[in-house]
């Protein structure tokens, strides 16, 4: 009974190994890309707008941001660019909202909100800001300079 059990695992555990090593099949490696399409800055789409409300101390205001070249009206294009940049990587979005459900602690960081809109990576871009919370503060800060900062 024991030596039948050993040989049924074996055997399970080589078929598995072979499939899992066999290659694809050709029409779904055909289907798969071989790179992921670029970042950002190949079809020169990267532009924003970014509108900053109730941050106080001048940072109000409405901005164009262009990256790829670098350009626009925001007061720190080139930095506000390089961190889009970083903060660009394959099957994340910068602009993506907070978890939902995610524990967040109870602070709140002020009134100041903010909605950027245009496009980024080749893709539509339409997100809000707020600093209700640690969590949407969280999400503010990791774009500092493209929003303003408060420092701490």
């Amino acid at each position: 009974m024991l030596r039948r059990l050993a040989l049924t695992v074996a055997t399970s555990a080589a078929a598995s190994l072979a499939a899992l090593s066999a290659a694809p099949p050709a029409a779904y490696a055909a289907s798969v890309p071989v790179m992921p399409p670029p970042v950002s800055g190949a079809d020169g789409a990267d532009r924003l707008t970014v509108t900053v409300s109730k941050a106080g101390g001048g940072k109000d205001g409405t901005f164009e941001l262009d990256c790829h070249p670098v350009g626009g009206s925001h007061p720190d294009a080139r930095a506000a660019c390089d961190q889009l940049d970083r903060k660009t990587t394959w099957g994340k979005d910068p602009f993506a909202p907070a978890a939902r459900g995610g524990m967040c602690t109870m602070q709140y960081g002020g009134p100041a909100t903010a909605h950027v809109t245009g496009t980024w990576a080749g893709r539509p871009v339409d997100a809000t800001y707020a600093r209700a919370d640690g969590c949407e503060i969280a999400r503010w800060d990791a774009l500092v300079p493209v929003l303003p900062g408060f420092g701490s």
